[in-house]
C-alpha cells in the first residue's frame, strides 16, 4: 500500500468509529431526557423501554459494522481480497 492509500484508509476507518461515537453520546442524551419526562408523570412509564430498545438495537448494528465488520476486520480485508483477485481474472480472460 502507498502512504496515500494508507492514509485514506486510516482517515476512513477514525471516520466511521467517529460517527459511531457521536450516535451513541446522541443515542445516551435523548434516552436520558426521555426518562427524565417519564418520571414527570406525562402518562405511564411503560412506553420509556421502547425508544431505548429499538435504537439500542440501531446503534448495536452500527458498531457490529464499524467494529466488527468495518474496514478494519480481518473479514471485510479477505472478502475485498478475493473479489479484487476475481476481477483481475475476468478482467484477463479473452
Amino acid at each position: 500500500m502507498t502512504d496515500e492509500e494508507i492514509d485514506r484508509l486510516a482517515r476512513r476507518r477514525a471516520g466511521a468509529k467517529l460517527g459511531w461515537y457521536i450516535h451513541a453520546t446522541v443515542y445516551l442524551a435523548v434516552n436520558l431526557f426521555l426518562l427524565a419526562i417519564s418520571d414527570q408523570g406525562w402518562g405511564t412509564r411503560r412506553w420509556t423501554w421502547f425508544p431505548p430498545l429499538g435504537w439500542g438495537l440501531g446503534l448495536t448494528l452500527h458498531g457490529i459494522s464499524v467494529f466488527v465488520l468495518g474496514a478494519g476486520s480481518g473479514l471485510r480485508e479477505r472478502l475485498e481480497r478475493r473479489e479484487r483477485e476475481r476481477l483481475q481474472r475476468e478482467r484477463q480472460r479473452p
